[in-house]
């Protein structure tokens, strides 16, 4: 972890670990990033005891996740993996308010543009590695243009399954 030090809220330095010293009584301030380690978040699952609020949604907003329609208007449940590090942690802390929320909700609409552009068969069949790719590159490109700070390492699709009310009858014409 470094520590991104602010007086008076603006930017004075990035601290590294170990033992420093700041101003007292809010003039200076030490918002601590993690940069090292490996970051993920969890759409349309949860691995529940996370440590970030933002790693994994609540129950219904999962469910909301990981409904998406394909390309030829059938609907999927796609669940998915977002694995992530801080690349910089001064544009991490002062170009958005919420950083992780915004990955997010970019997760989730660059995973909705991916799968709407394919067929049911590609997304549940052939096409998930393809569509891992594609997303991973929109993804990081999206994230780059807005100055993040952060570097997307793997976009992993987990299930990719039907709706449960027309599994019967998708299995059935497999």
């Amino acid at each position: 972890s470094v520590a991104v030090v602010q007086r008076f809220g603006g930017y004075l330095k990035t601290a590294p670990p170990g033992l420093h010293f700041k101003l007292p009584w809010g003039i200076d301030t030490a918002t601590v990033v993690e940069v090292e380690r490996q970051q993920k978040l969890e759409f349309g699952t949860a691995t529940h005891g996370a440590t970030s609020s933002y790693q994994y949604a609540a129950y219904d907003e999962q469910q909301e996740e990981k409904n998406m329609v394909t390309g030829d208007l059938n609907a999927v449940l796609v669940e998915w993996e977002v694995q992530y590090h801080v690349e910089d942690p001064v544009d991490y802390v002062f170009n958005f308010r919420e950083p992780l929320r915004t990955l997010r909700d970019l997760s989730e609409a660059v995973m909705r543009e991916v799968v709407g552009d394919r067929t049911v068969d590609e997304v549940l069949t052939i096409g998930r590695q393809e569509m891992e790719v594609k997303a991973l590159e929109r993804l990081q490109s999206l994230i780059h243009t807005l100055d993040m700070g952060i570097r997307i390492d793997l976009i992993q699709l987990g299930n990719v399954n039907p709706p449960a009310g027309v599994k019967a009858s998708f299995n059935e014409v497999n």
